[in-house]
């Protein structure tokens, strides 16, 4: 009996193999590497380096399968989410936010608002002509 992808003519979906997940040993070495003290999991240089990791993944991904638009909106609130923490360390510890993105190779982000264009043309995904404000 054929599986149920073998039947509906899908074997070209994509499968797990195909993205590839941030593991838990690269989780833990960006938790280790980017602490700011021993038992430190969620601080936002952390938070920012795991999303950081997750987006090069996710992008990569889409390179490879342009039509995966899960995958997309995914990374979109992924970007949003890294941006909104960038803000929130600018705001609150300048000097850590600075050497943070010399250390991710980040550009600084635009601290107003932001729009959906934005976001895809910063990563190579424009695609959308009518701007929409997502967050300010």
């Amino acid at each position: 009996m054929e599986s149920r992808a073998g039947i509906a003519g899908l074997s070209d979906v994509v499968t797990k193999e195909d993205i590839t997940m941030l593991t838990r040993q690269k989780k833990e070495k960006i938790i280790e590497k980017y602490r700011t003290h021993k038992h430190d999991t969620g601080s936002a240089e952390v938070q920012i380096a795991i999303l950081t990791a997750e987006i090069k993944d996710l992008s990569k991904h889409l390179k490879d399968h342009a039509k995966d638009f899960s995958s997309r909106r995914g990374l979109l609130r992924k970007v949003s989410q890294r941006r909104r923490l960038l803000r929130y360390l600018h705001k609150d510890n300048e000097k850590s936010f600075t050497k943070l993105i010399k250390e991710l190779k980040l550009k600084a982000p635009k601290l107003e608002e932001t729009t959906v264009i934005a976001v895809e043309e910063e990563l190579g995904l424009a695609e959308a002509e009518d701007p929409v404000v997502i967050e300010k």
